[in-house]
């Protein structure tokens, strides 16, 4: 498989900081790798967390970031894509995301995905995000945190993913903004516990605070072709 899906519990998980950092940790690990955004909603023209990815992975904007193949939507207005793309006059052309992230899978060894908030983010009035991950076949990559009730959403992503037969690569833990207090401590044991005994494939990688231009290594081995 060489295209993953990056997901959040929910808006503000830390997926696009992730997505740069693995797109980045392959790179250096000689994978042709690119970044994709399912839908950007909220600004204009090269999608925000696109360059946020390039920023990570320290390069320019590439041609496909300018001429939209990595995010084939750019809606305005800062809401869920189905409602974004209303107040747009657009609709969210599941195709034509599709066809882009084959383009892109033609010429890289690695696409990362990154989807817009969580998995069950509505794309259009009915289709969910899950629906566009289960029918590509994307093993997901699940973002989540120590924020108070992220055990809850945590769960609760997981078990979507189980109920819709898709399958949970990697719990990606970010470790923003509080790596030391004893929420972040049992989260961090409850999860490991939790995906050992529930999810045996599921992959654990730890994503330290991003300070700066300080960025950090991800283990990406489970990830790459």
């Amino acid at each position: 498989m060489s295209a993953y899906f990056i997901s959040g519990i929910d808006t503000d998980s830390g997926k696009s900081i992730a997505t740069g950092l693995l797109a980045r940790a392959l790179g250096r690990r000689g994978k042709r790798v690119i970044t994709q955004k399912l839908v950007q909603t909220g600004c204009r023209g090269i999608s925000e967390d696109i360059l946020t990815h390039r920023r990570i992975m320290g390069i320019n904007p590439l041609d496909e970031d300018r001429n939209g193949l990595t995010c084939p939507h750019v809606f305005s207005y800062p809401a869920s894509p189905h409602l974004a793309a209303e107040i747009d006059g657009a609709t969210v052309d599941i195709e034509s995301i599709s066809h882009a992230t084959r383009l892109l899978e033609a010429r890289h060894d690695v696409v990362l995905v990154e989807g817009a908030g969580g998995v069950l983010v509505p794309l259009t009035c009915d289709y969910l995000t899950i629906d566009h991950v289960r029918e590509a076949g994307y093993p997901l990559i699940l973002v989540t945190s120590a924020k108070l009730g992220s055990i809850n959403h945590t769960l609760l992503s997981l078990e979507a993913c189980h109920h819709r037969e898709v399958r949970v690569a990697a719990l990606l833990y970010n470790h923003y903004p509080d790596a030391s207090s004893p929420i972040a401590r049992d989260t961090i044991a409850f999860f490991k516990t939790y995906i050992a005994s529930h999810h045996p494939g599921c992959r654990w990688i730890e994503m330290p605070v991003v300070e700066g231009d300080n960025y950090p290594d991800l283990p990406v081995e489970c990830l790459a072709p």
